[in-house]
């Protein structure tokens, strides 16, 4: 099964609770009146594309019924799919890499989003690319994140860095960079960051790490990822917004899409914090993670 094979069979569950409804609700009317737009509003609301980027849609559709490019109701889905994918396709997707030597990437977010999981899946994507991987378990706050991360890297062949729990997250960074370069990697992986108990600690945490990266080398790190849970709907926004008061993120990467009818998420990240998803997880297996491509997603979740 190819990559959007499994990606249309990831969305299930939100297609079923987004474009099937919308479908339904298609059929349940003869014509565009109020009644309508009210089941519309709230099918979008439900699929967790939010609040605000429902309103936008709403907008749109209004806008498209004056301007008649929506005639009917069967014109709404179309209609929808292209202002989804609109949204879906504003700013780049595209994983920021080094133009020589070596690319370093910070992974953040909470306990229980498959922060440490999609590093090691991350790590398997660029092994099969042939590239030089090394992972650095700088979330020294948690042994079993290092211990986890340790798992990962005997699992796809990455080297590996780390220090005893409880060490100073920015030493592990600063080793990690100099054994990096020492060793020729191409992709330096630092995992870090697994709690948001204060936003002034992450910062001070991520800026130090930020800090000692780019003294070795200027540019970097070239990508911040943030790991959010699809299945946290709206709450993964809410995460989104309080981390990206806290550190410079460059891009999320959105894990469990396959186990959640609240793919809507997706839309809403985009709309709402005009952040970029960069990665998307739709299954447990190690290439179930792939680059997130806007169109084909909005073709997974519209297409029959």
């Amino acid at each position: 099964m190819g990559f959007f094979d499994r990606l249309k069979k990831g969305l299930n569950k939100t297609r079923e609770n987004l474009t099937n409804k919308i479908e339904k609700l298609i059929i349940g009317y003869a014509d565009i009146d109020d009644a309508f737009l009210d089941e519309l509003e709230e099918t979008l609301i439900m699929a967790d594309v939010g609040v605000t980027t429902t309103e936008k849609l709403m907008a749109a559709v209004r806008k498209g019924i004056k301007k008649k490019e929506i005639n009917s109701p069967e014109d709404l889905k179309p209609f929808l799919a292209r202002e989804i994918a609109g949204i879906l396709e504003q700013g780049e997707e595209t994983t920021r890499m080094a133009q020589t030597g070596l690319t370093v990437m910070l992974v953040v977010g909470v306990n229980g989003a498959g922060k440490t999981t999609t590093i090691g899946k991350l790590s398997a994507y660029y092994r099969e690319q042939g590239k030089k991987v090394m992972l650095a378990a700088a979330d020294t706050f948690r042994a079993a994140a290092i211990d986890q991360l340790a798992v990962w890297s005997q699992r796809t062949g990455a080297s590996f860095i780390r220090h005893e729990e409880g060490s100073d997250p920015a030493a592990v960074a600063f080793d990690a960079v100099k054994a990096a370069r020492a060793r020729n990697i191409d992709i330096l992986i630092v995992d870090t960051a697994g709690r948001l108990q204060t936003k002034a600690n992450l910062m001070e945490e991520l800026k130090k790490i930020h800090r000692v990266i780019s003294r070795e080398i200027p540019g970097a790190p070239h990508e911040t990822l943030l790991v959010l849970d699809a299945t946290t709907g709206q709450n993964a926004v809410s995460q989104a917004k309080l981390f990206t008061q806290a550190a410079p993120i460059s891009g999320v990467v959105l894990t469990k899409l396959d186990g959640t009818a609240k793919g809507g998420v997706v839309i809403s990240i985009k709309s709402e914090l005009s952040m970029p998803v960069k990665w998307i997880g739709v299954g447990e297996k190690v290439e179930d993670l792939r680059p997130f491509v806007p169109d084909e997603f909005a073709k997974a979740l519209f297409q029959d």
